[in-house]
């Protein structure tokens, strides 16, 4: 079953409606604003900054594997903590309509995925077709993705919607959050050469055509909602594709279930607690999180990722 795909190209729809949308399987499409061409501009000149002497997209090209691990690994948690990091993400939502009282934001995340398979595994894993909930993302849960420097058709995202309302086998009921972020995020800058974690997948490989790829200049976005099976298209470019991604809830939906239909995803725990409100930064209360909760905390879990694995549960 196909869904009807409709493409919004800077829409000036309110939030409401917008959720709406994507929620029924629809993209949306903004060219770079000012307040995304700054957050872009931030993160380019931290590649920049840490692999000088090199170009970030042919840098690859120019040292081991290894040496760009040791590079990039520290740099993404650099990205997602940093001040200035937080303050751009404030100005690029609400300059798009986003009431930052309602609208709560898991961490900006800095992606690398590097061409002709040099870097597969770990802090360059390049994510085969899934969905965002069969790792435990919320039903309510959008996604917006942002391009550094300009990529090609052979470097992008695909988007796959013959299975919106199409369910496919993936093992996500053997997921269980809270371990992924006891184990499997904390090993990821120790997979070089093969990424040996435990994720969700189909078992075999599936039809990908129709598919939909977009590409959009710097500092332009994508948005899509969690629910939306998604892929990264093989790199075979000559060039590094660097991103930005971020994910947003809306705290009226979730208390009232508006949300994306359910395909295929049943895994344990949930990802809500990572997701913080834009207007002070205060945790997803409690009672939200216990109506998207479930299965068993396993012993020595991680509610919340950190690097220090401070946040137990």
């Amino acid at each position: 079953m196909y869904t009807n795909n409709t493409v919004y190209i800077d829409s000036v729809d309110a939030d409401h409606i917008r959720r709406e949308r994507l929620y029924a399987g629809q993209l949306f499409i903004y060219t770079a604003t000012e307040a995304t061409q700054a957050l872009r501009d931030f993160a380019a000149e931290m590649l920049e900054d840490a692999f000088a002497p090199y170009d970030p997209v042919t840098a690859q090209f120019d040292m081991s594997v290894e040496r760009f691990v040791e590079i990039f690994g520290p740099l993404k948690p650099k990205f997602i903590h940093h001040p200035e990091t937080k303050r751009l993400m404030r100005d690029v939502l609400s300059n798009l309509g986003c009431d930052l009282d309602e609208t709560y934001l898991d961490v900006p995340r800095l992606r690398g995925v590097t061409s002709d398979a040099y870097l597969t595994a770990g802090v360059g894993y390049a994510h085969p077709l899934h969905r965002d909930t069969w790792w435990s993302a919320p039903l309510a849960q959008l996604n917006w993705w942002m391009p550094i420097y300009p990529f090609e058709s052979e470097s992008s995202m695909a988007f796959h919607p013959r299975y919106w309302a199409e369910g496919v086998e993936n093992h996500s009921e053997e997921f269980n959050y809270y371990n992924w972020n006891a184990v499997g995020r904390a090993q990821a800058a120790s997979q070089i050469h093969k990424d040996e974690r435990k994720q969700p997948h189909p078992p075999e490989d599936i039809e990908r055509d129709p598919q939909i790829r977009f590409v959009v200049p710097p500092g332009g976005l994508v948005v899509f909602s969690g629910q939306q099976m998604h892929s990264t298209v093989p790199n075979t470019s000559g060039r590094s594709r660097f991103s930005i991604d971020f994910r947003t809830v809306n705290i009226a939906d979730l208390r009232v279930g508006k949300a994306a239909p359910n395909a295929d995803s049943y895994p344990e725990g949930t990802s809500l607690r990572d997701f913080r409100r834009m207007s002070d930064e205060s945790a997803m209360p409690e009672d939200v999180v216990a109506k998207y909760d479930s299965g068993e905390v396993p012993e020595d879990a991680v509610l919340v990722f950190t690097p220090d694995g401070s946040s137990k549960a």
